[in-house]
């Protein structure tokens, strides 16, 4: 066999390889309203209710996060802005939005070769969200479908969402930039409402989650 030919094989097995240890995400809009999903890496899609966006997910990948944007306008070339959840006003996002926005956030085939899994309120809540393994045998999931916007303290509240106090006071007991805090009221607004869900930096313990890797997992707003 000439070296090319190994090399192309090589190559080959290299693809199936990566593209079989790849995660697929299901994404579904099941509220009564348009929502644009937004995903790093993956972009973003209009989701007009009951519809759905198939994304894969390369094994490896972490950092990652997906959430729905609201009260979007885009023109033809994908330039526009949303109320909720905007990044950089494109339909396609290149990083992550602006809060408020209710966060599926995950890692893949990382240590151990385990996914994490979350949702995240540190970026505040906009729209109810199950974040689900759809295989290998994981069947835990989370939800946070609790009226988060419409019980939402005065002073967190935001046009179309609930912000979680980092965003607004900007003060170190919120947004633990020091790498030391603790759960505060506000924080225990949103932990007593979506037990699941990361309500502060440090709340790990009770709202990170682990599948094996090569996992699949649905994301559904307003379960």
């Amino acid at each position: 066999m000439s070296p090319f030919s190994t090399l192309s094989t090589f190559l080959l097995l290299l693809l199936v390889f990566r593209f079989s240890d790849a995660a697929v995400f299901d994404i579904r809009n099941n509220c009564p309203y348009t929502v644009w999903a937004g995903a790093v890496p993956g972009g973003g899609r209009q989701l007009n209710s009951g519809q759905s966006w198939s994304l894969n997910v390369a094994a490896g990948t972490a950092g990652a996060r997906i959430w729905p944007r609201t009260g979007c306008n885009f023109d033809g070339s994908g330039r526009g802005r949303c109320q909720t959840g905007d990044c950089n006003g494109l339909l396609a996002c290149q990083n992550y939005g602006q809060p408020p926005n209710t966060l599926a956030e995950y890692g893949l085939n990382q240590f151990n070769n385990l996914d994490f899994f979350d949702i995240s309120l540190v970026d505040g809540f906009n729209v109810p969200m199950d974040f689900s393994p759809t295989s290998g045998g994981c069947t835990r999931g989370i939800r946070c479908t609790a009226d988060i916007n419409g019980q939402c303290p005065n002073e967190l509240r935001a046009p179309g969402g609930c912000n979680n106090p980092c965003t607004v006071f900007k003060t170190d007991n919120y947004c633990c930039n020091s790498g030391s805090c603790s759960p505060t009221d506000y924080s225990r607004f949103f932990k007593t409402r979506c037990p699941d869900a990361y309500s502060y930096p440090k709340d790990d313990p009770t709202s990170t989650f682990t599948c094996p890797g090569g996992t699949n997992y649905r994301v559904v707003f307003c379960p």
